[in-house]
């Protein structure tokens, strides 16, 4: 069972940024995200997007594989309630869904056939007294064949937090303290647990992590509780820890929110968790953002979009209006005639992106009436209104059957 070790250090889900609920489209376009992110081509030279890449590529492999997600999430469910191999009478217990009987209730001489493994192992039909426990959970197990196992706990628990964020912060990346409150590790015992660093291999388990006994025809296997699984006992454990090697308190750390966030993302930093018991790993640390709305751009993917408000003239005559940008405003030139609600195009000032090219700004011309008029103003404008139906035009030639002249 070489991939039961494997898979007991593996968190997939986190490795995608999402949670085991996920539907297959969720899994295979955070797969395809991730991946383009990461990718070394992307990145010559750097090892941590390479690792990502891998860790990335190596959690699709199993979780975008409809057999192989099955056999992951059942090892995952049965390392977290405490059993690894667990076989009861009629219905069975440890495994999801149990092993079902048919008849019988003794597995010692009654024949294999009666057992049914379709619900427990997502493989119809049952199996036969010819067959070894390897073939049977060779499946489960991406069908590995080694005995070596270890109840070892990985790591610590994963922890989620919520911040919310101005839209500007979110569109050009900020980092953000925050408090965290759970199990850190003992800054006495450095998270061994001992308050000398001694530890001894545990004398019920051999320092396998497990303990073993016969039921029939099966053979169960349990975390050792007298080590908890680690295969070593503290013999002298910390006074302030208790042997743990963790202690709860509030601690404040600075998050580092990537550029190019958007609304309901979720930020996953590795390691910054809860720690893990006895020096192991710290879990992963989950941001939940939320992006407040911007009272002048708006977010389309890479691209932000603004609407400006301009007058009739700078429309029909043509000229140049200043634009916002999340740097400095621009320039940007309306050519004579734009008809209103027209949108310009100003490249490479949207959002950036990784790769270090940005999206676009995308500038609406919106024209304002004026509702006051002097008397200057409004005797020039019924100048123009008369020299405008002198000349022909009509806004509402060929509109809803009206007249193609200036009537």
């Amino acid at each position: 069972m070489a991939m039961q070790q494997e898979w007991a250090n593996k968190d997939y889900y986190g490795d995608l940024g999402l949670t085991s609920s996920a539907s297959a489209a969720e899994i295979k376009k955070a797969y395809r995200k991730l991946a383009r992110e990461n990718h070394p081509d992307s990145h010559p030279g750097d090892k941590q997007a390479e690792e990502r890449f891998k860790r990335v590529a190596e959690a699709y492999d199993v979780l975008g594989d409809e057999t192989k997600r099955k056999e992951y999430d059942e090892f995952k469910s049965m390392m977290n309630s405490g059993g690894f191999m667990r076989f009861g009478g009629r219905g069975g217990s440890g495994f999801p869904g149990g092993f079902r009987t048919t008849g019988t209730t003794d597995f010692g001489a009654s024949g294999f056939d009666d057992v049914g493994f379709g619900e427990s192992f997502g493989q119809g039909g049952g199996f036969s007294a010819e067959g070894s426990l390897g073939d049977i959970f060779g499946g489960l197990f991406n069908r590995g064949g080694g005995t070596g196992r270890s109840a070892r706990p990985t790591r610590g628990a994963d922890v989620e937090t919520h911040i919310t964020l101005d839209f500007r912060e979110a569109v050009k990346g900020t980092t953000i303290p925050v408090e965290l409150t759970g199990e850190a590790p003992c800054t006495d015992c450095h998270g061994s647990g001992s308050a000398t660093g001694k530890t001894s291999t545990c004398p019920d388990c051999g320092g396998s992590g497990f303990v073993s006994e016969q039921k029939g025809a099966f053979g169960m296997s349990r975390p050792c509780t007298r080590c908890g699984g680690t295969g070593q006992v503290i013999e002298d454990p910390c006074p302030t820890c208790s042997g743990s090697g963790t202690v709860r308190r509030t601690r404040s750390i600075t998050v580092r929110i990537p550029a190019g966030v958007i609304d309901g993302q979720k930020v996953r930093l590795a390691g910054q968790g809860e720690a893990g018991p006895n020096g192991t790993p710290a879990g992963d640390l989950f941001v939940n953002v939320t992006v407040r709305p911007d009272t002048v751009f708006t977010r389309d993917g890479d691209d932000l979009a603004v609407t400006v408000p301009v007058s009739f003239t700078e429309l029909a005559l043509g000229g140049a209006v200043t634009v916002p940008t999340l740097d400095n405003p621009v320039k940007v030139k309306v050519p004579a005639g734009t008809p209103n609600g027209r949108t310009l195009r100003v490249k490479g000032r949207g959002v950036a992106r990784k790769s270090g090219t940005a999206g676009d700004l995308m500038v609406t011309v919106e024209v304002q009436v004026p509702k006051n008029l002097d008397a200057t103003a409004t005797s020039a404008l019924r100048a123009y209104a008369q020299a405008e139906k002198d000349s022909g035009f009509n806004p509402r030639a060929g509109w809803a059957g009206a007249p193609t002249g200036n009537e």
